[in-house]
């Protein structure tokens, strides 16, 4: 999954595909790459982010989304708001992926299910001005105990707008109310997020757990673009564990790294 964010604040590359043209550019750069799909955003989730307008998210993703779907793209938007959801589904988006499982806005479960779309439901505890907040951090289970646990509340809430098992998606939310150790220990235990019974995605690209893994001997973290090969990495062992698909920046470098251990696979 391609991420194209047509914001001007998101952590990695904010303010550079803000505009129409270079959002729609970026995307072709990426399907050129070897992107199965698009996920598209106009709101930034990093830690301490301000929320847009509605009216401004909608004018960031929605020409994006027409003409990428009218190209034949498989595409998904990032948003947590129903007004969103519903435009770009009409617009040609095929995935609402909510980092909310609805939340932020439970009405946005009721328009992926009237679209019949796939729906990603994404561990969250709360928005980004607040999500790394001490008591968001707390794991009463554990972090992959835990999460899976609230995973399953919003299963049971997708099921009850209307979504169909066949059309969810889970993901437990790197980064998102979690420590460092919590992503680490979300990976290492992913398979017993596939014990739910739905596909996994995983969006570890360029996070800042990598840049602490990573970090200088002064504790300075390694660079937001200098963190794909060990995110590479990850890739192949999700890869490996049967995840459904990993939300990257770096298409190139994580599709070379899927085809070197596919082609280690074959010769065993």
């Amino acid at each position: 999954m391609g991420i194209v964010n047509v914001t001007p604040d998101s952590f990695s590359d904010g303010g550079r595909f803000l505009a129409t043209d270079d959002a729609v550019a970026h995307g072709h750069t990426l399907l050129d790459q070897g992107a199965d799909l698009l996920d598209i955003g106009g709101e930034s989730t990093r830690p301490g982010a301000t929320r847009p307008l509605v009216a401004d998210e909608l004018a960031r993703v929605v020409p994006v989304i027409e003409t990428l779907a009218q190209e034949g793209a498989t595409l998904s938007v990032d948003t947590m708001r129903p007004e969103v959801a519903e435009a770009a589904l009409k617009a040609g988006a095929k995935i609402v992926n909510d980092v909310s499982g609805g939340l932020a806005d439970p009405g946005i479960l009721k328009v992926a299910a009237d679209h019949g779309a796939t729906y990603v439901i994404m561990h969250w505890r709360g928005h980004s001005t607040e999500m790394q907040s001490q008591d968001h951090l707390v794991y009463a289970h554990g972090v992959v105990a835990t999460v899976k646990e609230e995973l399953e509340q919003r299963i049971e809430a997708a099921r009850a707008a209307g979504i169909y098992d066949d059309k969810i998606v889970i993901d437990p939310g790197l980064g998102f109310s979690k420590t460092a150790d919590d992503n680490w220990r979300l990976l290492a235990g992913v398979e017993e997020f596939h014990k739910l019974g739905f596909p996994v995605l995983i969006g570890a690209s360029r996070k800042t757990f990598l840049g602490r893994l990573l970090a200088a001997p002064d504790g300075t973290l390694r660079p937001v673009t200098e963190r794909e090969n060990a995110h590479d990495a990850i890739t192949v062992f999700l890869a490996q564990r049967g995840v459904w698909a990993t939300r990257v920046h770096d298409v190139r470098a994580a599709k070379d790294a899927l085809a070197a251990a596919m082609k280690l696979e074959t010769i065993r």
